[in-house]
């Protein structure tokens, strides 16, 4: 692990995407309905998108336990995509992408999970991070 005992502390922000592709506008029917046999789909993967957030450093054994002081999580349906966008904000001695992008893979993944008894095609593409601040260096690929 990074030692960041000297360093100091900052706002720092991360935004991370996923997109969920599904294979049949039928399945996106469903989800707007609310008629997917395991639940919302929106609810329950924003729930689990903030435990991936909040948990990342429990399963990712480099990065630091940070404290998670604000984060949303915004869904946009593309046709059959779900583009999954994840801001993650925290005043802390390192930043946020890592969680931001773990918050984007446990939401896909809910979202895969819920949607597999109905379609079969259901996958998962372009977990990335797209714009962060603070820190030593600032990226925007928005």
């Amino acid at each position: 692990m990074v030692d960041i005992t000297q360093k100091q502390a900052t706002h720092r922000t991360a935004l991370a995407q996923a997109v969920v592709k599904v294979s049949s506008a039928v399945t996106i029917s469903a989800i707007e309905a609310g008629t997917v046999p395991k639940g919302d789909v929106f609810a329950m993967s924003k729930a689990a998108g903030f435990l991936g957030v909040k948990k990342t450093a429990d399963l990712l054994p480099d990065c630091h336990p940070l404290p998670v002081e604000h984060c949303t999580i915004d869904y946009e349906i593309d046709g059959l995509d779900i583009v999954i966008k994840i801001m993650v904000k925290t005043f802390y001695k390192t930043g946020v992408e890592v969680e931001a992008m773990h918050g984007a893979s446990i939401v896909a993944l809910t979202m895969y999970d819920m949607l597999k008894p109905i379609d079969k095609g259901v996958e998962i593409h372009h977990i990335k991070l797209l714009k962060k601040t603070g820190g030593k260096s600032d990226i925007d690929r928005a």
